[in-house]
């Protein structure tokens, strides 16, 4: 049995939905970020970066990940599910995988920051961070023309991603926009683990569509 350490934020999104995909038996256990129980130190001897979110493999002997692409390689790896087995395929969805741990993730989040939560507004920082959001939305338009999912087959690349996609409205960004990132969403949200890892752990808003 799995146990997952999560709240609804999409770094949290794409391991549910890798659950729900991958059809392992898990537990939840809600983390509630605005009382900063991911501080805390029963927390922090899962992760001791204090961000959700974390696993114990209880198959494992209580074998504990963190770092959402982190989980996502050992569930893949656990399973021998949504990660391709030859070395040019496998090399492939990492780069997509990395391309969101190190670009949309970081660079949506910054956005989200500047934008909605910054005490003052600072215009020139709002610009650069919905800017490269854009920019990062092209990369994947210009991918996505060119195969149905990112990885070429559906993968982890594409369930870490999604999840910050689904925050489009947040961002400011109409995918109409990008046509081949609104089909990709579009088909990723169709899937039915997506719907029902979308509502982990609680329900907060519908999946939204462009």
């Amino acid at each position: 049995m799995i146990e997952l350490y999560t709240a609804p934020t999409p770094n949290g999104h794409k391991v549910s939905i890798m659950l729900e995909e991958i059809g392992l038996e898990y537990n939840v256990h809600s983390i509630a970020l605005h009382e900063n129980e991911q501080k805390e130190p029963t927390f922090l001897k899962l992760n001791p970066n204090g961000r959700i979110p974390a696993i114990v493999d209880g198959d494992a002997d209580d074998f504990a990940v963190f770092e959402s692409g982190a989980i996502l390689i050992y569930l893949a790896e656990k399973t021998g599910q949504l990660l391709p087995s030859s070395t040019a395929e496998r090399s492939v969805v990492l780069q997509w995988l990395m391309f969101q741990m190190a670009g949309v993730g970081p660079m949506q989040g910054q956005a989200n920051v500047f934008y909605r939560y910054a005490p003052e507004k600072i215009d020139y920082a709002i610009e650069r961070y919905q800017n490269e959001v854009k920019r990062l939305y092209g990369v994947m338009d210009r991918r996505l023309a060119d195969v149905p999912f990112l990885g070429g087959t559906y993968s982890i690349a594409d369930i870490a991603t999604w999840p910050w996609i689904s925050r489009f409205e947040w961002q400011q960004v109409d995918l109409a926009i990008f046509p081949n990132v609104c089909r990709w969403y579009r088909d990723i949200a169709e899937r039915p683990a997506v719907q029902r890892g979308y509502v982990v752990p609680h329900k907060v808003t519908d999946i939204p569509m462009p």
